[in-house]
């Protein structure tokens, strides 16, 4: 397999995607709204990437709750958005810890449901004033040990219910005051204890996301995810983190560079795996060609996250389980 996930066009494999990753396997597939009408229709496209996909292959979505889901009503279970959860905390702690492990074990049971192994949360990035809002309620919290905390509660609700869950957008997405999708965030402080800190109390998830922020006290020419010093120095090493890292995606206007340059950049940052989401068949195409075959200390990481599943919610109605976390948040 190729250290790379990447995404697909629509909703039906198509043969040139097929063939593609018969030719050139990647690491996984993240599935995103474009490809997801239903659960028939995802029950079919999900068997289909299995028929051509790698048996250690990895299928993975964004589904947080709030603004960043990609299985929807009418056909999946509405979910609160992080800041909802932080706000019951605050009020009592004991019931906010009990929806975030509920809100893991929900969305987790959905996304096992259909398939998939990843899913790309908790968010641990710390709500700071005048930030640009791509982050806002999809942050916990503005308090670094409520964002720990939260995080963590969440992420063992998604292991319960048989799901890797991928920690985001490391070191600290928070005070970003652009949008990371539209251009290059340019963070100017030299204190980032408080946004490092829940991803440092959080070193044993299995997964990592990258952010796309240029930290100039830690790197002043490459944003995080290309910069060996942010990604060797802080995220491996201040933090200690030793699971998959996996990058934010790379087709983002953040970033600069053609597709296989920019996965060779975050590879040789440090990043395990190259993520580009945008089902653009030429664009993955060249990100698989560029990157190597998965192997060593990164496959070793790779396979041991799939050890790190508990799966224990087998036979648990999810019903029961939202009606208690809707009458906590009430």
């Amino acid at each position: 397999m190729k250290a790379a996930i990447v995404g697909i066009a629509g909703t039906a494999l198509l043969p040139d995607e097929a063939g593609l990753f018969a030719a050139q396997p990647p690491a996984g597939i993240i599935l995103f709204g474009r490809n997801i009408s239903d659960a028939s229709q995802l029950g079919g496209l999900i068997a289909d990437l299995r028929r051509v996909l790698s048996a250690g292959a990895v299928l993975v979505v964004d589904q947080e709750g709030g603004r960043v889901v990609r299985l929807r009503p009418p056909h999946w279970r509405s979910h609160p958005p992080a800041a909802a959860i932080g706000a019951c905390f605050a009020a009592d702690r004991r019931a906010g810890l009990r929806a975030a492990w509920l809100s893991g074990a929900l969305i987790g049971l959905e996304c096992r449901a259909a398939g998939f192994d990843v899913v790309c949360a908790p968010v641990l990035d710390v709500c700071s004033p005048g930030a640009h809002d791509v982050i806002g309620d999809r942050a916990f919290a503005a308090d670094p040990d409520s964002v720990a905390r939260l995080g963590w509660a969440m992420a063992q609700g998604l292991l319960a219910a048989g799901i890797q869950p991928v920690m985001k957008h490391a070191p600290g997405h928070g005070r970003a005051r652009v949008d990371s999708h539209l251009e290059l965030p340019v963070v100017t402080e030299t204190d980032l204890a408080a946004d490092f800190s829940p991803f440092a109390r959080n070193m044993a998830l299995p997964w990592a996301m990258s952010a796309h922020i240029l930290y100039t006290s830690l790197d002043p020419s490459r944003p995080a995810t290309f910069s060996p010093a942010v990604i060797g120095g802080i995220v491996r090493g201040r933090m200690g983190f030793r699971g998959v890292l996996v990058s934010d995606d790379l087709a983002m206007q953040a970033l600069s560079g053609s597709p296989g340059e920019r996965a060779v950049a975050a590879l040789a940052a440090g990043c395990d795996l190259a993520l580009y989401c945008s089902g653009e068949l030429t664009a993955s195409a060249a990100v698989l060609a560029a990157c190597p075959e998965l192997g060593g200390a990164e496959a070793a990481r790779f396979d041991a996250a799939r050890g790190m599943v508990r799966a224990r919610l087998r036979g648990l109605d999810p019903a029961a389980l939202a009606a208690e976390r809707e009458r906590l948040l009430a």
